[in-house]
């Protein structure tokens, strides 16, 4: 499985894409490959794949910072339509479970998705959703304890 969720093998879905071996399709795509890109700490790949004016390389240690001090969990997609793609990342720091939500926009420039930029909502892990630890528990069972 995908370090996106999806039922595919990393090389294949987004490895590709963080890779060059293909571009992504869509908005989701991208999406997805920058997430498995945060997990694997690759910053080069997140900065490519910002429009140019977003690429800012005094970021990248801050994105670098942030991406190694956590431990990735999982990714979920709310909704994708467009060039517009709300997910939910879940993410382990300090020993708790975090939840970051954004709704991201995605433009194409010669022909290539780019991430243009999010809004973030301030959403919190409901006690009944699974728990994004995985283990098939509430997370008021489970992590919210």
């Amino acid at each position: 499985m995908c370090i996106c969720g999806k039922d595919r093998e990393y090389k294949e879905c987004c490895g590709s894409i963080i890779t060059h071996k293909r571009e992504a399709k869509t908005p989701e795509e991208l999406m997805r490959s920058r997430y498995s890109a945060y997990v694997k700490g690759d910053v080069a790949y997140l900065l490519e794949s910002s429009l140019n004016e977003n690429r800012d390389p005094n970021e990248a240690k801050l994105i670098e910072e942030f991406a190694s001090s956590v431990v990735w969990l999982k990714l979920d997609i709310v909704n994708a339509e467009d060039d517009i793609v709300e997910f939910k990342a879940y993410y382990k720091e300090n020993g708790k479970i975090q939840l970051l939500h954004e709704k991201s926009h995605f433009v194409q420039v010669d022909g290539v998705w780019n991430y243009k930029d999010g809004e973030l909502y301030n959403s919190k892990i409901e006690r009944n959703e699974p728990c994004p630890c995985g283990s098939g528990k509430k997370y008021k069972k489970c992590c919210a304890k």
